[in-house]
C-alpha cells in the first residue's frame, strides 16, 4: 500500500495487490466541504451541501482518471447483497446492496465509508473487479466473501488468482462493542476477531473478520491497510470518533 499525493488531486491510498486497475481509498483531504464534513465528503445523506458533494466526487474521479458518468454505486444498507453491474450506470444508485461486481471495461464501482471497512477486489484472470462495504453487520454476514464468490460464480474468476485489499476502517484498537456484537463475532470468526482489553472491554477486529471471510472464499492474496479511521481522525472521517456527525470517504475500483 502507498499514499498518493499529487498537485491538484485529493490524497488517497492505493494497494500493490490491485496494481493494473484504477482504484483508491481516499482521505478526508482535498475537497471543498466545510464544517464537520471538511473537506472531501462524498456522502449525500449526512447534511452536507449537495453542490459540495458533487464537486468532491468530481475530484475523486479525476484523480483516478475515471468518468463520473461511468461510476456505479449502491444504496448501502449494512447488508450482504451483491449486485452485478452489467451496463454503464445512469448515475443514480443501483439499489440496496453492499457489494458490487463488474466485468464491463470503463466502469468504476464506488462505496462510501466512515469506520466501516471498504474491501476492494480484482480478478486479473477474467478482468473483473468488486467492492464491498463491510461494517460489523456486513463482516459478520460475510459480505466480502459474497462479493468474492459473485466474481467466481458469475464470471469464472479463479479464487486463487483473486486479489483483495481491506482499506482503512475503525481498528481493533478503538472498536469496543457490547456482547450482542462480540459474542456472534467470536462464534463466527474465532478468537482472532475479538480482543479483550484492559478495563474489561471487548473490541472487534474488522480487518481480521473480513480477511477470514475472504479466505473462506478461497482468496489468498489479501492486503490490509491496518489504518484506524478513529485513531487518525485528522486524516479520515470516523463515525464513532466524530460523534456521528461527519462525512464519508470514497473507496473506488474500476476497469480501464
Amino acid at each position: 500500500m502507498y499514499r498518493v499525493e499529487s498537485p491538484g488531486h485529493p490524497t488517497h491510498y492505493r494497494f500493490d495487490a490491485l496494481s493494473g486497475v484504477p482504484h483508491g481509498v481516499f482521505t478526508r483531504h482535498g475537497g471543498v466541504s466545510r464544517g464537520p464534513w471538511a473537506s472531501l465528503n462524498v456522502g449525500h445523506t449526512v447534511g452536507d451541501d449537495p453542490a459540495a458533494v458533487a464537486a468532491n466526487e468530481a475530484r475523486v474521479f479525476a484523480a483516478l482518471g475515471v468518468s463520473a458518468a461511468h461510476v456505479a454505486t449502491a444504496r448501502q444498507v449494512h447488508g450482504v447483497d451483491v449486485l452485478r453491474v452489467t451496463a454503464r450506470p445512469s448515475g443514480a444508485p443501483l439499489g440496496a446492496a453492499d457489494g458490487l461486481v463488474t466485468d464491463v471495461p470503463g466502469i468504476a464501482l464506488l462505496m462510501r465509508v466512515a469506520d466501516c471497512a471498504p474491501v476492494l477486489l480484482y480478478g486479473p484472470d477474467r478482468g473483473v473487479v468488486g467492492i464491498a462495504h463491510a461494517g460489523w453487520r456486513g463482516a459478520l454476514g460475510g459480505v466480502a466473501a459474497r462479493t468474492a464468490r459473485a466474481m467466481i460464480e458469475s464470471y469464472g474468476c479463479d479464487p486463487g488468482a483473486l486479489r483483495a485489499a481491506i482499506g482503512p476502517s475503525i481498528g481493533p484498537c478503538c472498536y469496543e462493542v457490547g456482547a450482542e456484537v462480540y459474542e456472534p463475532f467470536a462464534a463466527r470468526w474465532g478468537p482472532g476477531a475479538v480482543r479483550q482489553v484492559a478495563g474489561g472491554g471487548v473490541h472487534v477486529d474488522l480487518w481480521e473478520a473480513n480477511a477470514c471471510a475472504l479466505r473462506e472464499a478461497g482468496v489468498e492474496r489479501i492486503e490490509v491497510a491496518a489504518l484506524c479511521t478513529c485513531c487518525r481522525r485528522e486524516e479520515f472521517y470516523s463515525h464513532r470518533g466524530d460523534g456521528g456527525r461527519t462525512g464519508r470517504l470514497a473507496a473506488v475500483i474500476g476497469l480501464p
